[in-house]
C-alpha cells in the first residue's frame, strides 16, 4: 500500500505524527492477522498432482517400495451461499521401484494406470465437505478445515476429519472404509515453495483405533498411524497451492498379518488452459502427413488427443519391436515436443486372441515399451507418462477379418486434457 504523504496545505508532517501513524495504523493491519478460506467460483477447472513415495512391510520386514502418481480433474459444478459443488476425477498410478521378492531394483519406467474414480461432493468456505458414503474419493476429507476467523502466527486450532479407503482389492472389503481423527492445526507464517512466499500452516493428526469387524476376506482389528504435513496457501486461488507430508500408518489384520506403509508425499495445485482441440487435430494431422508417417492417425477421445499407431509392428507375443518401428517412434516423438506442457498416456490394445489374461498382460508390456523408448528420447520425465493395457477391450474394427485384427493391434498415445 502506497500512502500520500504531501498534503494540499504543503505542511510537513512531524516526525510523531509519522511514528504515530506507523504503531496506530499500520502494525494493528499486520497484527489483525491472516483469514483462511475456500474460495469457489463457477465454472473454475483445475487439477492437481500428487506422488507418494512409499514402503510397504509386512509383519516388520520390507515388501516392496513404490510410487503412486495421482492425478485429479477438478471442476466447480455452482456455488451457493459460499458453497462450491465440485465434480472430480480422479486416476491412480503406480510404479514398483523395489520387490522382495525378486530381490532387485526395478528399473525406473513410466506409471502404470491402476484404478479411476469419480466424486461428486460440495465444500464450504471453511473446508468442510458434504460427499455421498458411495465415493472413494477424495481419500483425505474435512482437511484442511478453519476456524472462521483472524489467526496470528502461532495460532492453533482442531477439528475432526477422517480418511476414506479402497479396501476391494486388497482386502475384500466392499464398501469404502472410513477411519475417523482429530486433525490439529497451527498457523505457522510465511514459508517458501518454488521460490515465492505463500501463508503456510501445519496439520498434525495420529490415528489409534480398534474398528469393529466388516465384511472382507480381513478386515483390521487395531489400525495406528501419524501424519505430517505443511500447507501453502494462495490468498488469491483460496486453496492450498501446494503440500508435503510424512507418514505412517500401521493395520493389524484379522488374519494376523501387520501390514505397515512408510513414506511421503507432496501435491501441487496447477492450472492449465483447455486444449482448442480441433486446432491440435489438425497441427498433429498435417505433421504426420508432412513426416510420411504410415499407419497413423490422430483423433479427440475424451481423456484429450489420441494419436493411433495401427498395427505397430512387434514380434509375435512379445514386447520387442519390429525393426523400424523406432524410427517411427522418433517422428512421433517430434510431434509430442511440441505439446510438452501435457502429460501423456500410453496404451496398448490387441486383437481378439489367446486367453483375456494373455491379452491383457501383451498389452501393458508393449504399452510399457512404447513409453520406455519415449523416456529414452526425453519426450517427458516419467512421472508424466502413464502406460495402460486394455487387452481387447477396445476394439475399432472386426476382430474377424484379418484386416480388423491388424488395426485392433495398436498402441495409441494420448495428449491428456487435464
Amino acid at each position: 500500500m502506497v500512502y500520500n504523504l504531501y498534503m494540499p496545505e504543503r505542511k510537513k508532517i512531524s516526525v510523531l505524527t509519522c511514528l504515530f501513524f506507523i504503531f496506530f495504523i499500520l502494525l494493528p493491519e499486520r497484527a489483525a492477522g491472516e483469514v483462511f478460506e475456500f474460495k469457489h467460483t463457477q465454472g473454475t477447472q483445475y487439477r492437481i498432482l500428487s506422488t507418494v513415495d512409499q514402503a510397504v512391510f509386512i509383519n516388520g520386514i520390507l515388501s516392496h517400495r513404490g510410487e503412486v502418481l495421482n492425478r485429479i480433474a477438478v471442476e466447480v459444478k455452482s456455488v451457493r451461499d459460499g458453497t462450491g459443488l465440485h465434480r472430480a476425477v480422479f486416476q491412480t498410478s503406480e510404479r514398483l521401484i523395489y520387490d522382495s521378492q525378486q530381490s532387485t531394483q526395478s528399473s525406473v519406467t513410466g506409471f502404470q494406470w491402476s484404478r479411476e474414480y469419480e466424486s461428486v461432493f460440495e465444500r464450504d468456505k471453511l473446508g468442510y465437505l458434504t460427499i455421498g458414503p458411495q465415493y472413494y474419493m477424495p481419500v483425505v476429507r474435512n482437511v484442511p478445515v478453519f476456524p472462521g476467523r483472524s489467526l496470528r502466527v502461532g495460532e492453533r486450532w482442531h477439528a475432526e476429519a477422517h480418511e476414506v479407503h479402497d479396501f476391494r482389492d486388497a482386502f475384500g472389503i466392499p464398501e469404502p472404509y472410513r477411519i475417523p481423527f482429530n486433525a490439529f492445526y497451527e498457523y505457522v507464517g510465511e514459508r517458501q515453495w518454488k521460490g515465492k512466499n505463500y501463508p503456510a500452516f501445519s496439520v498434525n493428526y495420529n490415528i489409534e483405533s480398534r474398528p469393529p469387524p466388516v465384511l472382507g476376506r480381513t478386515f483390521p482389528v487395531r489400525i495406528s498411524g501419524t501424519f505430517n504435513q505443511l500447507v501453502f496457501w494462495d490468498r488469491a486461488l483460496g486453496q492450498p497451492v501446494a503440500y508435503n507430508e510424512n507418514f505412517r500408518i500401521s493395520f493389524e489384520m484379522s488374519d494376523r498379518r501387520r501390514i505397515e506403509f512408510r513414506g511421503t508425499a507432496e501435491a501441487q495445485f496447477i492450472e492449465s488452459e483447455n486444449m482448442d482441440r480441433q486446432q491440435i487435430i489438425t497441427e498433429i494431422a498435417e505433421e504426420i502427413n508432412r513426416l510420411a508417417i504410415p499407419d497413423v492417425n490422430v483423433r479427440a477421445v475424451e481423456e484429450g488427443i489420441s494419436i493411433s499407431l495401427d498395427n505397430i509392428g512387434f514380434y509375435p507375443n512379445s514386447d520387442r519391436m519390429l525393426p523400424g518401428e523406432l524410427d517411427k517412434l522418433d517422428r512421433i516423438a517430434a510431434i509430442l515436443m511440441r505439446y510438452r506442457d501435457r502429460d501423456i498416456m500410453v496404451s496398448g490394445h490387441t486383437a481378439l486372441a489367446g486367453t483375456a489374461e494373455e491379452r491383457m498382460r501383451l498389452s501393458q508390456e508393449r504399452a510399457r515399451a512404447v513409453a520406455d523408448y519415449l523416456l529414452s528420447r526425453n519426450v517427458r520425465t516419467s512421472d508424466r507418462i502413464v502406460t495402460r493395457g486394455y487387452g481387447a477391450e477396445r476394439p475399432i474394427a472386426d476382430n474377424s477379418t484379418e484386416e480388423g485384427m491388424r488395426r485392433n493391434r495398436r498402441v495409441e498415445i494420448t495428449i491428456l486434457e487435464n
